[in-house]
This record gives structure tokens, C-alpha cells and sequence, in this order.
């Protein structure tokens, strides 16, 4: 394996797994176990059939959850904790035995992309969930999978084409990211809004007189 081919595993396996580790795990295990790709030394244990099949049972259980508005959030909030240094973790495992300095560059590479694709996937989902039905979370799931399937195939078979999506990627998550966040602000202040009601306007306090200032009182003109 060449290196484009490692660089190009290394941050498709953290931005996949930003968004989906299972999903991950899953195929890189069953393209190892099948034949149809040699994994590096360090990421050969996912090959295992144990490992294979832990894999895809949580994916099965993220498909579901991942569909059901207001779960999918908790389940993203939950697995922050997971996927980022998943992602860190197997990009250095897919750098292999180059050098030490290849290995760290690549564990904080990957954790950087592995939390900018998890930003992105769980602020969209976040956003979009403020919608009462249910199709655009399913549409967005679906899209999701694919996008994580299709980007692993790429990253495997066509490197030198996914660096390229993947840099545009970088690019499209810089201008995204702040626009979701203030977003989610915006909708954390109505929901604050909604459940605290109007805050009560402050009295105004009296108006100071300087010192060294008498006020008298005028005459009363009334006849």
C-alpha cells in the first residue's frame, strides 16, 4: 500500500467514523474477512468474526436509532464520547509502523476529522429535529449510511478521488459549522423563551438630582 492509498484509509476510516462507527467497523472487517482487501497489521483484528458480528449488531441498533427524532440526538450526544477517539484510533492504526511521528500526525489528523464529521452530522440532526415529521430525519439517516458506505469504497479503491471530496469536505464543514451552531442557539433561546415565559421588565430607578442642587416646589397657581 502505497502512500496516498494509507493516508487516504487512515482519514476516510476517522471521517466515517465521525459519523458512523459501527458502520465502520462493519465493512472493514468484512472487506478484510472476505478477501477483497488486505487491512494493515494494527486493524486486522477487525477481520475477526466476533468483531464482525459485535459490529453489526450495533449498527442495527444505531439504523433504528438513528431514525426516530429526538433519539438520534441522544444517541449522537452519547456516542461524542465514542466516535471521536474511535476515529483518532484507527487513523493511526491504519498509518501501521511508518514512524512513530507518522503514527501521533495521524491519531491528531484523525481526531480532528473524526470531531469535525461528528460536529456536522449531530448539529445538522439537531437542527433538522425542530421539524414535527419525521421523513427528513429518515431521509437524512438514509443519506448518511450511504454517504459512509460510499466514501469507504472511495477511500479504498479511489484514493487519490476521495482526498479530493475529502478536502472539499474540510472546506464545506468550515462555512457549515458556524451557521448550525447559531442555529441551535437560536432555537435554544425560543425553547428558553417558550418554557420561562417573557422576563419582567426591570423598574426604572428615580432619577438622581447633583448634589449642591436644591429642588424647590413651584407655588400652587391653582385659584
Amino acid at each position: 500500500m502505497g502512500i496516498v492509498e494509507t493516508i487516504a484509509l487512515a482519514m476516510g476510516l476517522a471521517w466515517a467514523s465521525g459519523i458512523n462507527l459501527y458502520a465502520t467497523l462493519a465493512v472493514l472487517g468484512i472487506l478484510g474477512a472476505s478477501g477483497n482487501m488486505v487491512l494493515p497489521p494494527q486493524l486486522e483484528i477487525l477481520q475477526d468474526p466476533a468483531v464482525i458480528a459485535a459490529a453489526g449488531f450495533m449498527y442495527c441498533v444505531e439504523f433504528f436509532a438513528d431514525k426516530t427524532p429526538g433519539v438520534d440526538t441522544t444517541w449522537d450526544a452519547i456516542h461524542g464520547f465514542i466516535r471521536i477517539p474511535a476515529a483518532a484510533v484507527l487513523a493511526a492504526a491504519a498509518i501501521g509502523d511508518i514512524s512513530p511521528a507518522a503514527e501521533v500526525t495521524a491519531l491528531i489528523l484523525g481526531g480532528a476529522l473524526g470531531a469535525t464529521s461528528y460536529s456536522l452530522k449531530a448539529g445538522t440532526r439537531a437542527v433538522v429535529n425542530t421539524s414535527p415529521e419525521p421523513f427528513s430525519n429518515w431521509a437524512l439517516s438514509l443519506g448518511e449510511d450511504v454517504l459512509v458506505f460510499g466514501g469507504l469504497l472511495a477511500a479504498i479503491y479511489t484514493p487519490v478521488a476521495f482526498l479530493v471530496l475529502l478536502a472539499l469536505f474540510v472546506l464545506f464543514a468550515i462555512w457549515a459549522l458556524p451557521r448550525i451552531w447559531r442555529g441551535l442557539v437560536a432555537i435554544a433561546r425560543k425553547i428558553r423563551g417558550a418554557v420561562g415565559g417573557a422576563e419582567p421588565t426591570p423598574a426604572k430607578a428615580p432619577a438622581r438630582v447633583p448634589s449642591g442642587i436644591t429642588v424647590k416646589s413651584l407655588p400652587d397657581r391653582r385659584t
